[in-house]
């Protein structure tokens, strides 16, 4: 045997376990999230500082460079200098304040309703939404953090921040019968434009994203041009309604009648029963909007413990045979 070898690789193996020695030994420092409510105080002098010593203004967009103007974004600048004469966005009468409360905690939301839309639908908090948006940091070199420049569609039932969700709950999408254009774009008229100054507990919290670090209030401005009522589930009942405890949220346990994960408006067979909840209803469009409301579906109640027959594992016959 080569005895330098040897030597050599017991060497490897000494430090090997020295190392993981010191790994094992050196305790993992874990950083809990701050106080949900003091953050918020923070959040909200932080942003209302800001509309207190900013202004803005609209700046035309044209997306193909041709001359047309698709919508209008807005800029803001702090109040100094040659821009001391001008109003403060907190003076404006445009702005209002919403406000929302989540795990105990009261948020404001302030929104700067530039236009509202002069379609005949506005959004649930369930409800998909066509739209353009830029977002952006309150104080930074690089604020802007995410956009859409031509119209997308957002899903507000999930994966959209709270204060995104909820600032859109009070505006309009355009008027119909947007034009087509020869180089298959659209234009829109009439659509709903707003800009909403959003606090962290209604946004990433201390999750931080590409370009927003934990603990970021965040400011969107948002054009809205269309809305189609969802039923992710197509059960027969609209998304919005199947939020049961009334939070606006339909990703929470609350809206999970049989417990199995999965909340009522993505769940087909929403007690459980074996039935589908499309059976367990009746559902008509009187006006045949293609938008469903309370008042054009039909709930059965067979045993008269008052309890819905789609939420009621005791009621399995189906109405729809």
């Amino acid at each position: 045997m080569n005895i330098k070898k040897y030597i050599f690789a017991i060497a490897l193996i000494v430090i090997a376990i020295s190392a993981c020695k010191k790994d094992d030994d050196v305790e993992a420092t874990i950083v809990p999230p701050r106080d949900r409510a003091e953050q918020q105080v923070t959040d909200h002098a932080l942003i209302e500082e800001y509309l207190k010593t900013h202004f803005y203004t609209l700046e035309d967009v044209d997306v193909n460079g041709d001359g047309t103007i698709e919508y209008q974004i807005t800029k803001f600048d702090t109040i100094a200098g040659d821009n001391i004469g001008q109003q403060p966005i907190m003076d404006s009468e445009l702005l209002t304040s919403k406000k929302i409360t989540r795990e105990d905690v009261e948020y404001t939301l302030f929104i700067l309703g530039l236009k509202d839309g002069v379609g005949e639908h506005k959004p649930t908090f369930a409800d998909s939404t066509l739209i353009t948006f830029r977002g952006e940091l309150f104080y930074g070199d690089d604020k802007l953090f995410d956009s859409a420049v031509n119209p997308s569609w957002f899903d507000l039932g999930g994966g959209v921040i709270d204060g995104f969700r909820q600032s859109m709950l009070d505006f309009k999408g355009a008027a119909p019968n947007p034009i087509i254009n020869p180089d298959g774009s659209v234009t829109y008229s009439g659509f709903g434009e707003l800009v909403v100054f959003i606090p962290s507990g209604l946004a990433y919290f201390a999750d931080a994203r590409e370009g927003v670090p934990s603990y970021s209030s965040l400011i969107f401005n948002i054009q809205l041009y269309d809305v189609n009522e969802c039923d992710h589930d197509r059960d027969g009942i609209p998304s919005y309604l199947e939020d049961l405890d009334g939070d606006e949220l339909v990703l929470d346990t609350g809206d999970d009648t049989d417990s199995d994960t999965v909340p009522n408006y993505v769940d087909t067979d929403d007690d459980g029963d074996g039935t589908q909840t499309k059976d367990e209803i009746t559902v008509n469009d009187l006006n045949g909007d293609g938008f469903i409301t309370l008042d054009e579906i039909t709930f059965y109640d067979d045993d008269g413990d008052g309890i819905k027959n789609h939420l009621d594992p005791d009621d399995i016959d189906s109405k729809n045979e």
